[in-house]
C-alpha cells in the first residue's frame, strides 16, 4: 500500500521535472503568460475565477450577463480573458476581484475578527529538553508565518482602530476569497425588474452547465516560488515542508495550513496528527501483547494436547455439515489453534482494558489541543457567529415564510413545524430502508458461507486436512471465511456509492438552515450507513457465528427448516482467529482502496486534462488555466477524509480485542495519509474556498459514542468469541492440580453416532463404521445421563464467570474512563487565562478607543463652536 502510493507520487514528481524549464526562462515565460494573480494592470488582485465555454445557448449566455450585471452592482471588478488568449482556444475565464469598500461592507457584515494591535501576552516558556525535538522541527517562519494580535471583529465606521496599514494587503487572500464565495452564493442572475429566488447563487449556475468552474488561485506553483512583486509563496512552502513523503517524520505547519487553507482544514490536519501521535502508544501496547502470544507460544499446553497424535489424533469429531462433511480429528485443527494463540492469550485482556482507558486520554487530550488551537486561531466565539449570520442559500430560496429572529430582531426565512416533520418521517424510512438493504446483504453473504462450506468440503474429502495450494495450507473454513470476506468487502464498496448520493439527497430535503447544521446531519447520515456497512459482518463474526449451532441431535438451521442451511460454526480454531480474518481484510482492503482512491485518482485526472489537447510546457499557461485543469474540491471534500479515519477508529477500539496489530497498521497508514492527504492538497486540488470551523464537529459526539461502545465489545468479545474464560474456569476451579492438561477433552461432549438424524449423516463413503460416539464443541451431558445432552454445570459455570467479567471490566473500565474524563480539564488552565486576559485587554483597549474618540469629536465640535462664535462676533 505504502509502495503504490509512493510510486504514484515519484511518477507525479517525475513528470512535473520533466516539464521544468529553467528558472530564467520560466520568469520569462510567466510575464508572457500571465502567470500571475493580478488583472492585467498588475494591481489588482484575483480573489476569484469562474470559467465557461460559450456553447451559443441564449439562456446560459442571459443568466451570465445578469449575473456578471449584479456582481458589478455589489462593487466588484471584472476582467475576462477571451477563449482566443486560452490555450485550448475554447474557455473563457472571468477574474473576480473585490475592491476595499466590498471587502469593508462584508467583513462587517460576516464579523470577520481583523488585528487591531499586536499582542503583548508572552508565549508559553520552553520545553525542557527542547533539543531532542530540533530533529522533528520546521523553520520558525513556516511555524509561525505571521505575528500575535489581538483581534476583534470588523467594523466599518471604525477602520481607524485596525491596524491597516495596506488596504491591498490588509486582508489575506483566505479571508478575500472567503468574502467573494459567500458574495457569489448570493448573488441573482434574474434581469433586473424580475424576481425569481430560485435564479440564485454560483452553485445553481455551476450545475446548470452556465459556468465551468469557480475556484480562488493558488499563489503559484507548488515546485517554485512566485516572484516577488506577487506576494508570498506559501504554496510552495506547504510542499517543500510538509507535502513531500520524506517529511513524514516533521511536524505539520498548522498555522500555515490555516493561513493558506483555512481554519476547517487546518482542523483537520491537526486532528489526524494528534491521532496519530496517539496511535503510537497504543501501536506499542499492541505489538507488546503480540510479543507476548509469540514468546508463550511454547507454553501452550492446549495447542499441544490438539496436535499430540495420541490426544487430539485420538478424539473423532462430528461433522461440521450436512451429508457433505466426514467425520474428522481433532489433530487437524493444530495450526489454526497455534494461530489462535497469538492473538487469544492472557495479554489480550490487559490489552483490552488498555485500549478503553487510551479512548478516553485520546479524546480528553484532544479537547485540550483543540481549546488550545481555538485561542491560538481566534475561533472561542466563532459558533454562535455561524448559527446566526451564515444561513445557507438554499435556505433562503426554498423557504418562502419569515418570521421574526427572537434573537437578532430581524425578519429571516423559517421552515414550518408541519414540514419539518414530514421531511423528517420520509427521512427516516429511507434511513431504514437502506439500513434494511444492508441487513440483506449480510444474510445474503452468510447465505453464502453456510452453501458454500459444503461444496469446499465436498472438494477437499477431509476438510480440514491441510492441502497444498499455490504454497499456502488451505482448509475450507479458511476457504469460506476468506471468500466471504472478499465478497462482503465488495458490497460494501458497492453500496457505498449509493450510499453517498442517497445520503445527500435526503440530507438537501431536510433543507438545513445553516452550513454546520447541514454537515452535522449530513455526518450522521453517513456514519449510520457506514457504521452498518462496514462492521456488521465483524459483529456477525463476534457475536452471533457460532453461537446457535445446536448440537448433533438438534442442529439449528438459518431461518428455521426453510433453507435446509446448519447455522454456521466457528473455526476449530475459534472464532476469534475468523473474526481477526474478517477484521483484516475488510479494514486492509479498505485502506488499500481509499489510497488508490486519493492518490492514483486524481494524479491520472489531472495528468489526462493537463495534457488533452496542450502541446506545451505548464509554465506556458496563465495561472487560471494551470489551476483550472486541477480537480475540484467539493464542499464534502473534508467530510469524506473524517469518515475514512473515524471508521479506523472504530476498527481499532470496537474490535481491538481479536486483533493487537491494528492499531500499528492503523499507524503505518496514518502517517502515510497524511502526507498523501497533504500531497493532494497541494498539488492535485484547486485551492479551497477558506471556511472557518472551531472543532471538528459531529465527528467529535460519533468519536464518544464509538470510545463507549468499544468497552462493551471488547468486553464481550473476551467473554463469548474468546475461550479465555472457559479455560480460566478449568484453571481455577476444575482443574486438580492447578494446569491446564486436560481442557481439551472438558472443553468437548460427546455424541452417539447411532442417534445423528439421517440428514446430518455423512455419506457412507466417508463414513467409519468402526466410529460408535463424537465430540462436538459444547458443555453437554455425555449418551445415557438422566438429563441427556443437557447443558452440564460447567456450561452454567462458565456462563456466570463470562457476566461476571463483563460486569466487572465494563465496570472498571467506565470507572477509570470517567476518572480520568474528570480529572483532566477539557480546557487547560493557561488558556482559560490567555482567554480572560485577552477579553480584558480588548475591552480596555475598546474604551480607550472610544473615549479618545469622543474626545476629538468633542474638540472638533468645540472648535466649530468657536469658530462660529467668531464668525458671527465678526459679522455684528
Amino acid at each position: 500500500m505504502e509502495a503504490f502510493t509512493f510510486v504514484s507520487v515519484w511518477l507525479h514528481a517525475a513528470w512535473v521535472c520533466g516539464c521544468q524549464p529553467d528558472s530564467k526562462t520560466v520568469s520569462d515565460s510567466d510575464k508572457q503568460a500571465g502567470d500571475t494573480v493580478f488583472f492585467r494592470d498588475g494591481v489588482r488582485r484575483i480573489d476569484f475565477v469562474l470559467s465557461y465555454v460559450d456553447d451559443k445557448d441564449e439562456k446560459k449566455q442571459e443568466r451570465r450577463r445578469a449575473f456578471e450585471a449584479n456582481l458589478e452592482k455589489i462593487g466588484l471588478q471584472l476582467e475576462t480573458e477571451d477563449k482566443s488568449d486560452s490555450k485550448d482556444q475554447k474557455t473563457y475565464f472571468l477574474k473576480i476581484h473585490a475592491p476595499w469598500d466590498v471587502l469593508a461592507t462584508y467583513a462587517d457584515v460576516l464579523k470577520i475578527k481583523v488585528p487591531f494591535r499586536e499582542s503583548d501576552i508572552p508565549h508559553g516558556q520552553d520545553v525542557p529538553l527542547e533539543w531532542l525535538s530540533r530533529p522533528f522541527r520546521l523553520p520558525d517562519d513556516i511555524i509561525r508565518p505571521q505575528c500575535d494580535y489581538f483581534t476583534y471583529p470588523f467594523d466599518k465606521n471604525k477602520t481607524d482602530f485596525f491596524l491597516i496599514e495596506d488596504k491591498d494587503t490588509f486582508f489575506p487572500p483566505s479571508t478575500r476569497n472567503r468574502i467573494v464565495f459567500y458574495i457569489l452564493a448570493r448573488c441573482p442572475y434574474y434581469a433586473e425588474g424580475r424576481k425569481d429566488r430560485e435564479k440564485t447563487g454560483i452553485k445553481r449556475l455551476l450545475s446548470n452547465g452556465t459556468f465551468n468552474a469557480a475556484f480562488p488561485l493558488h499563489d503559484c506553483r507548488y515546485w517554485k516560488k512566485a516572484r516577488k512583486d506577487d506576494g508570498e509563496s506559501e504554496r510552495y512552502n506547504l510542499y517543500k515542508h510538509w507535502a513531500r513523503f520524506l517529511c513524514f517524520y516533521k511536524e505539520q505547519p498548522l498555522n500555515l495550513i490555516r493561513k493558506y487553507y483555512g481554519e476547517k482544514i487546518g482542523i483537520y490536519f491537526a486532528w489526524l496528527g494528534f491521532y496519530t501521535e496517539m496511535l503510537f502508544f497504543a501501536a506499542i501496547m499492541g505489538l507488546i501483547c503480540f510479543t507476548y502470544g509469540v514468546l508463550s507460544y511454547d507454553d501452550n499446553i492446549s495447542s499441544k494436547e490438539i496436535c499430540d497424535p495420541e490426544i487430539g489424533g485420538s478424539i473423532v469429531m462430528c461433522p461440521l455439515c450436512d451429508k457433505k462433511c466426514p467425520f474428522w480429528k481433532l489433530n487437524s485443527t493444530c495450526l489454526s489453534s497455534w494461530q489462535s494463540h497469538l492473538f487469544d492469550n492472557e495479554g489480550t485482556v490487559f490489552f483490552a482494558i488498555f485500549m478503553g482507558i487510551w479512548v478516553t486520554l485520546f479524546l480528553e487530550f484532544w479537547k485540550r489541543r483543540q481549546a488550545r488551537l481555538e485561542y491560538q486561531w481566534d475561533l472561542v466565539d466563532f459558533e454562535e457567529e455561524q448559527q446566526q449570520l451564515q444561513i445557507r442559500p438554499e435556505f433562503e430560496i426554498k423557504c418562502t415564510k419569515r418570521r421574526i429572529n427572537k434573537i437578532t430582531q430581524e425578519s429571516e426565512p423559517y421552515l414550518p413545524f408541519s414540514s419539518k416533520c414530514a421531511r423528517f418521517s420520509l427521512s427516516a424510512t429511507t434511513v431504514l430502508l437502506w439500513i434494511s438493504l444492508i441487513v440483506a446483504c449480510i444474510i445474503g453473504v452468510i447465505a453464502y458461507r453456510l452453501a458454500v462450506y459444503a461444496a469446499f468440503a465436498s472438494i477437499i474429502k477431509d476438510p480440514l486436512r491441510k492441502i497444498q495450494l499455490v504454497g499456502r495450507f488451505i482448509t475450507p473454513q479458511l476457504a469460506t471465511s476468506v471468500t466471504a470476506s472478499c465478497i462482503n468487502f465488495a458490497i460494501i464498496m458497492i453500496l457505498n456509492f449509493f450510499y453517498e448520493k442517497v445520503a445527500v439527497w435526503i440530507t438537501d430535503m431536510e433543507i438545513p438552515k445553516t452550513h454546520l447544521e447541514y454537515e452535522n446531519k449530513l455526518t450522521m447520515k453517513m456514519f449510520l450507513f457506514q457504521f452498518v456497512n462496514y462492521y456488521s459482518s465483524c459483529f456477525y463474526v463476534a457475536f452471533f457465528k457460532g453461537k446457535f449451532v445446536g448440537y448433533p441431535g438438534a442442529y439449528s438451521y438459518m431461518l428455521g427448516n426453510l433453507t435446509k442451511l446448519r447455522n454456521e460454526e466457528c473455526d476449530p480454531g475459534g472464532c476469534l482467529i475468523e473474526l481477526t480474518t474478517q477484521l483484516v481484510i475488510v479494514m486492509a482492503g479498505k485502506q488499500l482502496w481509499g489510497n488508490i482512491q486519493e492518490a492514483l485518482l486524481p494524479l491520472m485526472r489531472n495528468w489526462w486534462s493537463s495534457r488533452k489537447g496542450r502541446h506545451n510546457p505548464e509554465n506556458h499557461y496563465s495561472r487560471w488555466e494551470q489551476d483550472y485543469v486541477l480537480q475540484n474540491f467539493s464542499q464534502l471534500g473534508l467530510f469524506y477524509e473524517y469518515l475514512e479515519m473515524v471508521i479506523q477508529f472504530g476498527f481499532i477500539t470496537l474490535f481491538v480485542a481479536s486483533f493487537p496489530l491494528a492499531p500499528l497498521l492503523a499507524l503505518f497508514n496514518n502517517i502515510l495519509e497524511i502526507r498523501v492527504d497533504a500531497w493532494k492538497f497541494t498539488t492535485q486540488f484547486r485551492r479551497p474556498v477558506a471556511s472557518k470551523a472551531r472543532n471538528i464537529g459531529a465527528w467529535q459526539e460519533i468519536l464518544n459514542a464509538v470510545a463507549i461502545l468499544s468497552v462493551v465489545t471488547n468486553a464481550f468479545i473476551m467473554a463469548f468469541t474468546s475461550d479465555m474464560i472457559p479455560r480460566m474456569v478449568y484453571l481455577y476451579v476444575l482443574s486438580k492440580d492447578r494446569s491446564m492438561s486436560g481442557y481439551v477433552n472438558s472443553s468437548l461432549s460427546i455424541y452417539n453416532i447411532s442417534q445423528i438424524h439421517p440428514q446430518n449423516m455423512p455419506e457412507e463413503r466417508w463414513y467409519d463404521n468402526s466410529t460408535t460416539t463424537c465430540r462436538y464443541r459444547d458443555y453437554r451431558n455425555p449418551p445415557g445421563h438422566q438429563r441427556e445432552y443437557d447443558h452440564n454445570m460447567q456450561f452454567w459455570h462458565i456462563l456466570a464467570a463470562k457476566m461476571a467479567f463483563i460486569i466487572i471490566m465494563e465496570h472498571v473500565v467506565f470507572v477509570v474512563k470517567f476518572f480520568v474524563a474528570w480529572m483532566i480539564p477539557d480546557v487547560p488552565s493557561d488558556v482559560k487565562a490567555r482567554i480572560k486576559r485577552e477579553r480584558y485587554l480588548i475591552q480596555e483597549y475598546l474604551h480607550n478607543y472610544e473615549v479618545e474618540r469622543l474626545k476629538m469629536q468633542l474638540s472638533a465640535s468645540f472648535i466649530t463652536e468657536k469658530k462660529n462664535v467668531a464668525l458671527t462676533f465678526f459679522l455684528i
